[in-house]
């Protein structure tokens, strides 16, 4: 069976710290958790206190409470959505959780859910949990990674000024493999 913090620590290899790009739709970010999207998380309150400082973010870093709140949001929110501790593949797990992560849970699982040729719900059900595990996990890979980088075309077709972070993701798309 898969492993959260495996998945995790990759992930955030990808994320980075604070960020707040005019041109993300999810505002202000950090670790990876859209502010615009996740408006409700508690580790905003912290952040808003620290912005107070002229050494803001860097003093971030030096919360020892964030982490871990950083690590709950993404275990609560993302893996047990994905039911990654009953995916038998590491690999698999990782590149899901982490697509999931970057376009939204019912996205990444939706478009999993095409690459497994089951009826795309968003939800990792029985049926879909079952055909997860049955599939070739290298096949799954490549066609999951085509897949995620077909998505982010049509995210830059949609909206240009998504073009900025196109080379990005289709780096952390490809990563995956």
């Amino acid at each position: 069976m898969a492993i959260f913090e495996n998945a995790f620590n990759k992930t955030l290899i990808h994320e980075g710290g604070y960020v707040n790009d005019p041109d993300d739709l999810g505002g202000q970010t950090y670790k990876g958790i859209a502010r615009n999207i996740h408006p409700d998380w508690t580790g905003w309150r912290t952040i808003d206190k620290y912005k107070q400082s002229p050494v803001f973010p860097d003093n971030l870093d030096a919360d020892v409470h964030l982490p871990d709140e950083v690590r709950q949001f993404f275990k609560n929110k993302f893996w047990d959505k994905i039911k990654g501790d009953l995916i038998q593949n590491q690999l698999v797990a990782e590149s899901i959780f982490d697509f999931c992560v970057n376009s939204g849970v019912k996205t990444g699982i939706s478009i999993a859910q095409r690459v497994l040729e089951v009826t795309p719900d968003g939800i990792i059900g029985p049926i879909t949990l079952n055909a997860v595990n049955r599939f070739n996990p290298e096949l799954f890979l490549a066609s999951f990674t085509i897949a995620k980088i077909a998505r982010y075309v049509h995210l830059v077709k949609i909206r240009p000024a998504n073009r900025k972070f196109f080379f990005g993701w289709i780096r952390r798309a490809i990563g995956d493999i």
